[in-house]
């Protein structure tokens, strides 16, 4: 399950969502605007944790946590690498979406554009400035909490398995990435320092299935 949930994930409620000031809405939606336009490829470390909603009888929430690498070249290509506790591999080549499972030996192949329009990779990864986030997404400004500024985005779409994303930057760096699926799991990414000095080109988000691989394409 919770292999499966990573690309739901990327395909929150505890922070405070308060009417807010027009300069608090304006700082929020500025910092989001600053990463889109101003950082165009990175790496960054992370951590995930997904927290399943309580089911009847239990007093505490089933919770996993994950860590592993995020790469990126915008527009369209990106590498989620899953290394503990398990090896999971995502990849946005610019046409293709690729799930790798070393486990299962097994890939899974679908059409870039068919499933990421609506989705916090995209958001992140693909999006080139705040005009382009806002034609799939509702943008709006929480309260600023210790040190971040927040920013929740909304799908337009509602068939979709995304409910809401929330964003916080810290001084234009992204840190957090708070998810709520559509049934009510929700992901906690936390981002290490970006790392800017590796010149990605598009060849470095190329994949190739590893040999005897099944290849599931939907």
């Amino acid at each position: 399950m919770q292999r499966r949930f990573a690309l739901l994930a990327l395909t929150g409620s505890a922070l405070g969502w308060l009417p807010l000031s027009a300069w608090a809405q304006t700082e929020g939606l500025r910092e989001l605007e600053t990463f889109l336009s101003g950082v165009q490829q990175g790496r960054a470390a992370f951590t995930q944790t997904v927290t399943a909603p309580l089911r009847d009888g239990e007093a505490v929430a089933r919770t996993r946590t994950s860590r592993g690498e995020f790469e990126f070249l915008r527009p369209d290509r990106f590498r989620f690498r899953y290394t503990q506790p398990f090896e999971q591999v995502i990849v946005a080549d610019g046409q293709t979406l690729w799930l790798y499972d070393p486990d299962l030996h097994q890939v899974t192949a679908r059409r870039q554009a068919d499933v990421l329009a609506n989705t916090p990779a995209a958001l992140l990864a693909a999006a080139p400035d705040l005009r382009a986030v806002r034609q799939a997404f509702t943008l709006s400004a929480g309260e600023s909490r210790d040190g971040l500024q927040w920013v929740e985005a909304v799908p337009k779409a509602r068939d979709g398995q995304v409910q809401r994303i929330r964003i916080g930057f810290r001084q234009g760096q992204l840190e957090v990435l708070d998810i709520l699926d559509s049934f009510g799991q929700r992901s906690v990414m936390r981002f290490g320092p970006l790392d800017r000095s590796t010149q990605f080109t598009a060849a470095n988000f190329r994949f190739q299935p590893p040999a005897g691989a099944e290849v599931l394409r939907q």
